[in-house]
């Protein structure tokens, strides 16, 4: 007899996992959530989706371009009068959505649309955060998604004096963000030394608000700190790299504030178009 994992769940939930229904579209919970964790099944916390495979596809529900192997069941959909590829979770057989191809959004194209009431999300506590401004986001971006450690890149904007900016007003140099990559990382693989590093030979750190053709307060080369430890490697890491500048070192380093997801075309975006880098 199979277990009854559904009546637990609340009228909508089950709604969702045991009838099949869906939720309005940008009125979940988890549209718009990027942080680093798992998503599980919210009626048997079967483990279903890394959130390093989410992305913002601009469809008002979750979505996902791949799935934890053997955690989802897919089924033939037909109802509705066409024809679409359901899935459920492999252990309770809870709705989850729907699943689409051949959308061009990401490499993997694929596109798993999820209801937010179908799933929780349980975060990873023992990731550490770094988050670093280097120019163009795209290039190091780039260069730390390939960084063995590192769980989660995403690029946005930090430090400005606005609130949900976009790339525009960020771009015109009056609300004082920084382009930066965010980064989730497991210090076991990758320590932030080893990060630092990477950023310091990966940018210029004595040119003011300027890298290569690019120039802006946007740009400007700044390290934004998430806890006193990491302060202390950076001051001690700048005054070993002033050694290998003629120049002053002019990166900034601040402690670290509300982090804003750029949009998603920006996301992984060298990567998306067949780019090398920005040109740095």
């Amino acid at each position: 007899m199979m277990k009854d994992y559904f009546s637990k769940l609340t009228s909508e939930e089950k709604h969702i996992l045991k009838d099949k229904g869906t939720e309005a579209p940008f009125t979940g919970v988890y549209n718009d959530h990027f942080e680093a964790g798992v998503f599980i099944c919210r009626a048997c916390d079967n483990p279903l989706y890394e959130s390093n495979t989410k992305f913002n596809s601009g469809c008002g529900w979750p979505s996902f371009d791949d799935e934890i192997e053997g955690a989802i069941t897919h089924y033939e959909d037909l109802s509705g009068g066409q024809v679409r590829t359901e899935i459920c979770c492999k252990k309770c057989d809870g709705h989850l959505g729907h699943i689409f191809e051949g959308e061009q959004i990401t490499a993997k194209d694929k596109r798993h649309c999820v209801n937010s009431l179908s799933i929780r999300f349980k975060a990873y506590s023992k990731l550490q955060r770094a988050t670093f401004g280097a120019g163009c986001f795209w290039s190091a971006e780039k260069l730390f998604k390939a960084t063995e450690g590192v769980y989660l890149s995403r690029v946005g904007y930090m430090g400005g004096n606005t609130d949900m900016p976009t790339y525009k007003e960020v771009s015109k140099g009056t609300t004082n963000h920084a382009e930066v990559v965010d980064l989730y990382f497991n210090s076991e693989k990758v320590s932030y030394t080893t990060l630092l590093n990477l950023f310091w030979a990966n940018h210029n750190p004595t040119t003011l608000n300027k890298q290569g053709f690019d120039n802006g307060t946007q740009y400007r080369s700044i390290v934004f700190y998430h806890n006193e430890q990491q302060l202390k490697e950076v001051e001690r890491s700048i005054n070993e790299q002033q050694k290998n500048w003629e120049n002053e070192i002019v990166t900034q380093i601040i402690c670290s504030s509300t982090f804003f997801r750029a949009e998603e075309y920006h996301q992984n975006y060298l990567n998306k178009n067949s780019l090398g880098n920005c040109g740095i």
